[in-house]
């Protein structure tokens, strides 16, 4: 009696996940066994390449080939669409993969790096229409759903091939945003100014003069002494489409 096709499906799927290891499906020609194999080796391998391509272009094909086959052999994707193995396998680096001698110091952030431009290119968000204002302290300033304010132990904007720290430094801090003409921009931050955006991320009502007085207490200043600085880096924001003005602002007035 022939074996249920799900039992045949689920051997398939063990096979072309390793076929060094598992074995292979009975009733199906050797030949065609490895047309299927290769074809989803192939493609999970192109799409990561594309997805990571500076990480990929830190190890040597080995190295890689075998990277790639262990995010197969072990991890178990949540989501059908092609478009998000790059989450899951940054997913596998993060949770299931144990590190090699081959492996840098910084696998982990370098991916999630990479992965934030794909991640930003696919999204379905899209940035509210701001409100008018008169003042920019006076409006209540949120951050866009397709800016981010990330922060990382490596410099992952500068890791390549002729660089690759090996010890952990000072924070890094990036803006990763989606412009409107859907290009994925990056812009390093210091310290203060990411702050800044970590509280327009979270802010519900309060008016921007009301976080940079948060702020300057953190900073051990007064709000004058960065006031407008700031008031100039929101505006540039704003016209980026970092920011977007809520509606729960002053009385609407036309920008001039």
């Amino acid at each position: 009696m022939a074996a249920p096709l799900h039992d045949v499906q689920k051997a398939m799927a063990r096979y072309l996940r390793n076929p060094e290891q598992e074995p292979a499906p009975e009733g199906i020609e050797p030949r065609r066994l490895k047309i299927y194999e290769d074809l989803v080796y192939n493609n999970i391998e192109g799409f990561l390449t594309s997805g990571f391509p500076v990480l990929h272009s830190l190890y040597c094909a080995q190295d890689w080939q075998a990277l790639v086959r262990r995010f197969m052999q072990d991890h178990r994707c949540h989501s059908p669409y092609f478009l998000e193995i790059s989450q899951e396998f940054l997913q596998f680096l993060m949770e299931d993969h144990q590190p090699r001698e081959c492996d840098p110091p910084f696998l982990t952030a370098l991916a999630h790096y990479e992965w934030v431009e794909l991640a930003l290119e696919v999204s379905q968000e899209t940035l509210p229409e701001s409100a008018d204002f008169s003042v920019i302290g006076s409006a209540v300033a949120r951050l866009s759903p397709l800016a981010w304010a990330l922060a990382y132990q490596f410099p992952v904007h500068r890791i390549g091939p002729g660089f690759r720290p090996q010890t952990a430094g000072q924070p890094t801090y990036l803006l990763v945003y989606r412009a409107a003409d859907f290009s994925v921009k990056f812009v390093e931050l210091n310290a203060p100014t990411a702050r800044l955006l970590e509280l327009l991320r979270d802010n519900q009502h309060s008016t921007v003069d009301a976080l940079l007085a948060v702020l300057a207490g953190e900073l051990g200043t007064s709000v004058e002494a960065i006031a407008a600085f700031a008031h100039e880096q929101l505006l540039q924001w704003l016209r980026d489409g970092v920011l977007w003005i809520a509606a729960d602002t002053q009385a609407p007035v036309s920008r001039s």
